[in-house]
């Protein structure tokens, strides 16, 4: 069986340019991209809720679900969001991001409140 990348011509240069990004972070994000569809992760708001601070950084590489709620602002990362994730985090304060967008906006992350979230 031949092991082939992800279909969706956009992601696989996503992952080219996290690669070649010398963060870790990127790095780390790019090899969770590669994964198949299927196993990229799916988070809650109510999980990002309970593991962040306010004023953090999230890093999904996979799509935000909008189940539960967001009591302070964060900024949230991923590949993808629903439409009512999209408006919960929005209504709480905080922004969100795509990967490809954060990837030129934030090429040297520095702090603490950094995270990466998978399942």
């Amino acid at each position: 069986m031949k092991v082939t990348g992800s279909t969706n011509i956009m992601v696989r240069k996503l992952i080219r340019n996290l690669e070649k990004s010398k963060k870790p972070l990127w790095r780390k994000v790019a090899e969770e991209l590669s994964a198949s569809s299927r196993k990229r992760p799916y988070i809650n708001l109510y999980k990002i809720n309970k593991y962040t601070k306010p004023n953090d950084i999230v890093v999904v590489p996979g799509k935000v679900l909008g189940i539960g709620k967001l009591d302070h602002v964060v900024t949230v990362i991923a590949l993808d969001f629903s439409k009512s994730a999209i408006e919960k985090i929005r209504a709480s304060g905080g922004q969100t991001m795509s990967i490809y967008k954060a990837l030129e906006t934030f090429k040297d992350f520095k702090g603490k409140n950094v995270r990466l979230m998978k399942q």
